[in-house]
């Protein structure tokens, strides 16, 4: 009978083993990485930040989220802002035209910086669809390598873009990604995130920012950075982060 017991046990201690080391789905690891970077701060508060010297807004509201970018020039100050497909433009508070096709460069420009600001959130919109990779180890940390695509309805612009993202089998933290381009001749970038900070309980990493000669899938970026065969080319920088709590409440 003991021995029984023995042997009851370790099939129990092999079960529960087992259970620890399921791996997780693409839209579980989704889910854990926007919990533990902001969760439902991201929807409720108002953020802004610096980046290349204009001044980013994000204002929650009843009709959707309001993304602004305000700039300071000679003529005084100009408001950009986008919410759903609509694009607008202030001058020193005056309504400004502009053309349909400059409208959208503007509106593209101004989603894309709010997009990779707020990374992991936003990778649950309706548009995107995740799979799972694999798990895979850089710099002697596991990690979970997720890929991104987009639904053309609701996907963007840039919608047949491809990203993989790497999050931490740990912490579930966004720490890599990856994505290719069509626009200017296309091209591929792979970003590792530094200078991790919290403000008011949302996570704001910086990234350096790397290129490669030839244009490859965004999956073999992370084997390619290891090799020391990218180009580091820039750094994106958020500054002077300010988050308003519960503002969108």
């Amino acid at each position: 009978m003991k021995n029984l017991f023995i042997v009851l046990g370790i099939g129990l201690m092999a079960a529960c083993g087992q259970q620890r080391e399921k791996t997780p789905t693409a839209q579980e690891i989704v889910d854990r990485a926007i919990a533990v970077s902001g969760g439902d701060r991201y929807t409720s508060s108002q953020i802004s930040f610096e980046f290349r010297g204009r001044r980013y807004v994000l204002e929650p509201s009843d009709q959707g989220r309001v993304l602004k970018r305000v700039s300071v020039t000679d003529s005084g100050l100009l408001e950009d802002s986008k919410m759903g497909s609509k694009f607008m433009r202030k001058l020193n508070d005056s309504l400004v035209s502009v053309a349909d096709s400059m409208a959208s460069r503007y509106a593209n420009s101004i989603n894309s910086v709010h997009y990779f600001a707020y990374l992991p959130y936003g990778l649950n919109d309706p548009a995107v669809n995740k799979k799972l990779l694999g798990k895979t180890v850089i710099d002697g940390e596991a990690y979970y390598k997720v890929q991104i695509t987009f639904d053309r309805e609701g996907g963007g612009k840039d919608f047949e873009d491809v990203y993989v993202h790497w999050f931490n089998a740990s912490t579930f933290e966004l720490e890599y990604l990856a994505y290719d381009f069509l626009v200017d001749g296309g091209g591929v970038r792979f970003r590792k995130a530094f200078n991790e900070r919290y403000v008011e309980g949302i996570r704001f990493v910086d990234y350096e920012n790397y290129s490669f000669k030839q244009k490859v899938p965004p999956a073999l970026m992370d084997s390619l950075y290891q090799t020391g065969a990218l180009q580091l080319l820039s750094r994106i920088e958020l500054r002077d982060i300010e988050v308003n709590p519960g503002s969108g409440s």
